[in-house]
């Protein structure tokens, strides 16, 4: 029946067909997974799980030369996506006479783009981008929870959790780093697993998705998701252009795929505007309307991101940029079917 081929032939097929599919089934039926047992461990708890295996793979194939090159794009786009999210966000909370942008709030709109889907980002520089791209997501695990809004936001004394959620995120990546410099036939033994293991925690991520978000966050909602992908994803594109014109990197290996595949609000940051309220009380009576905003971002970020991360990979190729040829050193690099 040529399944296989056919899923791979859409733009972030292997990512976004079985998101779609987990997303259709909680809408339609949102408790059909809920039987216990392996189903509803592996098809609506298990993201979380496949994630953190799929971050030992990933981090397997990582030389220690790749450090530095991963570092660099980390922050560039990490640092783009949040200067986004802060010029956003004071236009909105301090230009607008209400204080909102199109009826979105300061709170949903910090929240929204200074977020990003950690799982997406990986399985989009899995199939689109090379190993620098793909370690990169040891950095901007940084924006992971709700460290960067209350940062940005100015509400104070909750630390902890962001270094606790970058250790998290951090701790499986590092693993297997160690374990595939250390062992060569570890790295080849793991290698697939970063292919293999996409499908896996795309559905569970989709069975959390409920479309019906979209209509309860109506415009609004829809319109934070479109700031999120343009103008977040474009900043952390920009940016990491110009890091790499600065360092006088030849046009045809100045590869950006990784700061359009940031371009997303992950779904955790849904519950970032209650937890920014508990810190700062101030904000308790928009905390309803900025999560249902947040909560459209999510949807339309995750529709979207991977179809834009697809095109622009196209237009890179058109113009001779191929993520599998970014760097000299071959171990630099290894795009999907090298």
């Amino acid at each position: 029946m040529k399944i296989l081929a056919r899923v791979e032939k859409i733009p972030g097929g292997l990512m976004i067909v079985p998101l779609l599919l987990g997303a259709l089934l909680n809408t339609l039926a949102p408790g059909a997974l809920d039987i216990g047992g392996f189903t509803e461990a592996l098809f609506k708890d298990g993201a979380m799980a496949v994630i953190g295996v799929f971050l030992v793979c990933m981090g397997a194939q990582l030389p220690v030369r790749a450090a530095a090159p991963v570092a660099e794009k980390g922050f560039a786009i990490l640092i783009g996506k949040l200067l986004a999210a802060i010029l956003v966000g004071i236009v909105a909370g301090v230009f607008m006479p209400d204080g909102t942008l199109w009826t979105l709030t300061p709170l949903a709109i910090v929240a929204a783009m200074s977020n990003s889907n950690t799982g997406l980002y990986a399985a989009l520089t899995q199939e689109f981008g090379n190993k620098t791209d793909r370690g990169a997501v040891a950095v901007i695990c940084l924006n992971d929870g709700p460290f960067l809004t209350l940062l940005v936001l100015g509400a104070a004394g909750m630390a902890n959790i962001p270094l606790l959620s970058f250790v998290a995120v951090l701790a499986p990546v590092f693993l297997g780093f160690v374990l595939g410099n250390l062992d060569p036939d570890i790295r080849t033994f793991l290698k697939s697993g970063e292919k293999l293991l996409i499908p896996f925690f795309a559905f569970p991520l989709g069975a959390g998705i409920n479309f019906r978000d979209i209509a309860s966050a109506g415009p609004s909602g829809i319109l934070l998701g479109f700031f999120t992908l343009l103008l977040s994803g474009g900043f952390a594109v920009l940016l990491l252009w110009l890091v790499q014109v600065l360092s006088r990197r030849p046009k045809t290996r100045r590869n950006l795929i990784s700061g359009v595949a940031e371009s997303s609000t992950a779904g955790a940051a849904v519950a970032t505007p209650a937890v920014v309220a508990a810190a700062d009380p101030s904000m308790n009576s928009i905390v309803e309307t900025a999560t249902v905003q947040v909560a459209g971002s999510v949807v339309i970020t995750a529709l979207l991101t991977p179809v834009v991360t697809a095109l622009f990979y196209r237009w890179q190729m058109k113009r001779g940029i191929d993520p599998a040829h970014e760097y000299e050193d071959p171990a630099l690099n290894g795009a999907v079917g090298e």
